[in-house]
C-alpha cells in the first residue's frame, strides 16, 4: 500500500457533512482526497482534491470514479455495492468492505446477523407486502422498517392499531415488537486491518419525535457501570464478528428493565460522534482514517462532559439558509459551531451542530438547552 502522506488516492463515496468532516480530519495526514457526490454544490465540493458530480448508485459511476483511487470509504450506505466489490476484486482497497455494507443495507440481514452472532436485539419478523403485514402474529403497536434506503428517520413507522395496517409500508420490511426504553444510547467503535480495536465512550441520546432525528446528545454517558462494560462488550463484539476495518456505529436501546438491545448499526462516522470533535483525544473521523490507514488507533478518552445538538432546519422554513443566534453562542466558553456549507434549509435538515464541552456535566446539558433555543436555521 503507498503511503497516505500525499500519495495515496483516497476517495469519498458522499460528499455531504460526513465526508466534509472527514476531509478536515484528512488535511492534516496531507492525504489526497476524491468526492462522488449526486449534489453539484455538496458540502465536500470545494474541500477535497477532485470532486466529481455523479449516482452512488450507478455501477458505472461508482466504478470509474473507484478505479482512479487506491482506497474507497463512504459517508452513506446507499451506495452501490456491486460496483465496490469488482473493484475490491480488482484490488481497490474499500473499507468498511462491500460485505459488510451489503449487510447494513439491508436492515432483515442486520437482524439476521443479531440473531446467529447472539447478539441482543428486539424480536422481529421479515414481512415481504403490506398484506404479509396484516397477517403478521406480532401485537400492536409494533414498528416496522423498510429493509432497504431507510436513513435519518425515513422509512420507520409505528402501527399502533388496526387502522396503521392501511398506510403502512407496502414493500419488503422488518416489523419489530415496540421496546418500553429507558434510554437511547450509543457506542462508536473502530477496527484497523491489525485487528486493533477501540471504542468511544458511550453516549446517550434524545431524539426530535417529529423527525425521529438525534436531536440531543450527552458524553460520557452515567448509566451504571456495568451498563456501560456491556455496552462497550457489544460494540467489540459486533466488530469483531464482522472484522469490519473503519469505524462502526452501534445504537442500543437500554430497557426499563435493565437490559441492552442492539438497534441498528452504521459502517461509517455517525451523527453520535460528532462530540468527538472536541470532546475527545481523538475523534471519530481522525479514528476512522487511522483505522483504514492501518495505523495505531488514538486514545478516545474524554476531555469533558461534551452535549451536542443537532442544528435542524426550522418548521415552515425552506430556502437559502440564515443562521441566528451564532454571535450570543461564540460568546460562550468551549462553544464550539460546526456549519455544513449546505446553501438551502428546509424543515428538519440537518445544517449544523454545535458541542459545548465543560468539567461539569450539569453545566453543559444546561449550556446546550440554552443553546438550543438560541441558535435557529432560517431564511
Amino acid at each position: 500500500m503507498k503511503s497516505f502522506y500525499g500519495d495515496l488516492r483516497v476517495g469519498i463515496l458522499g460528499g455531504g457533512q460526513l465526508g466534509r468532516m472527514l476531509i478536515q480530519e484528512a488535511i492534516s495526514y496531507n492525504t489526497n482526497i476524491r468526492v462522488l457526490d449526486p449534489d453539484p454544490d455538496a458540502p465536500s465540493k470545494n474541500l477535497c482534491d477532485k470532486f466529481v458530480a455523479g449516482s452512488l448508485t450507478d455501477f458505472d459511476t461508482v466504478y470509474n470514479f473507484g478505479k482512479q483511487t487506491d482506497l474507497l470509504t463512504i459517508e452513506i450506505e446507499k451506495v452501490n455495492v456491486d460496483a465496490l466489490q469488482q473493484l475490491e476484486d480488482e484490488g481497490v482497497l474499500v473499507y468498511p468492505q462491500p460485505r459488510i455494507i451489503r449487510l447494513i443495507q439491508d436492515k432483515g440481514l442486520q437482524k439476521e446477523f443479531f440473531k446467529q452472532n447472539d447478539i441482543p436485539t428486539s424480536p422481529f419478523q421479515l414481512i415481504a407486502s403490506k398484506e404479509a403485514l396484516k397477517s403478521a402474529a406480532i401485537p400492536f403497536p409494533f414498528i416496522q422498517k423498510l429493509r432497504k434506503d431507510g436513513y435519518d428517520g425515513r422509512g420507520v413507522y409505528k402501527v399502533k392499531s388496526k387502522a396503521d395496517l392501511e398506510t403502512a409500508f407496502d414493500a419488503p420490511s422488518i416489523v419489530e415488537e415496540w421496546v418500553d426504553f429507558e434510554k437511547e444510547i450509543a457506542v462508536i467503535v473502530a477496527r484497523n486491518e491489525k485487528g486493533d480495536i477501540k471504542t468511544f465512550p458511550c453516549v446517550e441520546m434524545e431524539f426530535n419525535a417529529e423527525a425521529n432525528l438525534v436531536e440531543f446528545l450527552i458524553s460520557p454517558s452515567t448509566l451504571p457501570v456495568e451498563v456501560l462494560k456491556q455496552a462497550d462488550q457489544l460494540a467489540i463484539q459486533i466488530a469483531e464478528a464482522l472484522k469490519i476495518i473503519g469505524v462502526l456505529a452501534v445504537e442500543m436501546f437500554l430497557t426499563k428493565d435493565g437490559h441492552l438491545l442492539v438497534n441498528e448499526l452504521a459502517p461509517r462516522p455517525h451523527n453520535s460522534g460528532h462530540h468527538s470533535i472536541e470532546g475527545n483525544l481523538t475523534s471519530q473521523f481522525e479514528q476512522h482514517l487511522r483505522a483504514i490507514f492501518n495505523l495505531p488507533l488514538g486514545d478516545t478518552t474524554a476531555i469533558g462532559h461534551a452535549v451536542m445538538i443537532n442544528l435542524l432546519g426550522e418548521k415552515g422554513y425552506e430556502g437559502l439558509a440564515e443562521y441566528e443566534g451564532i454571535e450570543e453562542l461564540l460568546k460562550q466558553p468551549r462553544t464550539y459551531v460546526h456549519l455544513y456549507g449546505k446553501k438551502f434549509t428546509k424543515p428538519f435538515r440537518k445544517m449544523g451542530h454545535v458541542t459545548i464541552v465543560d468539567d461539569n456535566r450539569e453545566e453543559a446539558i444546561a449550556k446546550a438547552r440554552w443553546a438550543q433555543k438560541t441558535i435557529r436555521v432560517k431564511v
